[in-house]
């Protein structure tokens, strides 16, 4: 195991930047997503993690050693790939421990090192067939297998699920969560799924057009979010942003007509805010907070619950997660409620409003 840290990261190709000036640690033993977009850089940065990709400018360490002009093989890490990338005239068997007999390892340490492996994700009875044999969960089990068998300090995973359909790639999100507590290796993973992300990570690390918007833990990005973009794409269906004016009382008045009171002082006159509502902080009559009335578009049944897409007296479109039984239809008409303490306050520009008072300025854009 190992930590990794970046310091001052960049990567160009020609005159575009795809990373800029990033700084992130990883800590040893960690699991720790990279999400965003497509293009945002997350495979980009872990590509030059591994030695893939040449870092154009700052210093990569892992486990305290510079990295940058490293080998891949030199670096003490094994990557996992989207498309599996296995051999197919070899058995799995023979894929699991390629690495070890072009490192000139022994066949009797090989065999006990595919076996341990081969135990560790309960695939011992697939050693003997060829990848056309396996289904998709089997081929994406071998590959990891491949890079355990290395016993890497770092293990990087880029998008290994994505070719998965829905039911294997939760049953996979769930193997790889009991694979980093077993072996309690640093395990950085790409993903531009949140749920994925939500789901194993320690750190997410939320990305956009090269630059980290935010990190934390699952639970402080989605309760705590900084801006606009971390707050729509942690949590799906992604939070509600209602348009309203904060007064000095406290009171937040939204367009739609409903008003509720903050715990914030506000800057002396109406400022313009944002006002951010998830879609499952929605509930019944009698909460402390404010009430607003939709007119129902689409009900999307899930079984365990719904979701209504409507819209505000405003115009403005809205998703509110409903637990009731009550029967819906399009035109009807719902009154629901949210509590003060779960709306978050956001600058028109995006940036996240946690203290106002009048000696404060709006936040910078």
């Amino acid at each position: 195991m190992a930590s990794v840290e970046l310091h001052d990261i960049d990567k160009s190709y020609g005159s575009f930047r795809a990373i800029e000036g990033l700084n992130l640690s990883v800590e040893d033993g960690s699991f720790t997503v990279f999400v965003g977009p497509s293009g945002c850089g997350k495979s980009t940065l872990l590509r030059m993690i591994a030695g893939l990709e040449k870092i154009t400018g700052g210093e990569l360490t892992i486990g305290g050693r510079r990295m940058n002009e490293a080998d891949p093989i030199e670096r003490g890490v094994a990557m996992v790939f989207q498309n599996y990338a296995l051999y197919p005239h070899m058995t799995v068997e023979q894929n699991i421990g390629f690495s070890l007999r072009m490192a000139g390892m022994g066949k009797a340490d090989i065999d006990r090192s595919v076996a341990a492996a081969a135990a560790t994700l309960q695939i011992e009875p697939l050693l003997k067939r060829k990848p056309a044999q396996l289904s998709g969960g089997q081929r994406q089990r071998v590959a990891i297998g491949r890079a355990i068998v290395r016993n890497p300090a770092v293990f990087l995973f880029d998008e290994p699920l994505s070719n998965l359909d829905a039911e294997l790639r939760v049953s996979m999100r769930v193997e790889i969560a009991k694979l980093h507590r077993r072996i309690g290796a640093t395990m950085i993973y790409v993903t531009h799924d949140q749920t994925e992300a939500m789901t194993l990570a320690d750190k997410i690390v939320v990305m956009r057009a090269g630059k980290i918007e935010q990190a934390g833990t699952p639970d402080a990005l989605y309760a705590d979010p900084d801006n606009f973009f971390v707050a729509g794409f942690i949590g799906s269906p992604r939070m509600n942003f209602l348009d309203g004016k904060l007064g000095a009382d406290g009171m937040v008045k939204l367009d739609c007509g409903t008003v509720f009171k903050t715990g914030m002082i506000g800057p002396g006159k109406d400022m313009p805010v944002k006002v951010g509502i998830r879609p499952e902080h929605f509930t019944g009559q009698g909460v402390n907070g404010g009430m607003i009335d939709i007119t129902v578009d689409v009900v999307e049944n899930l079984g365990g619950t719904r979701f209504i897409y409507g819209s505000l007296a405003s115009g403005q479109s809205v998703v509110v997660e409903d637990r009731s039984e009550k029967a819906l239809c399009p035109g009807q008409n719902v009154n629901v409620g949210f509590p003060s303490r779960k709306a978050l306050l956001f600058s028109v520009g995006g940036l996240r409003i946690r203290d106002v008072r009048p000696a404060n300025s709006i936040p910078a854009e």
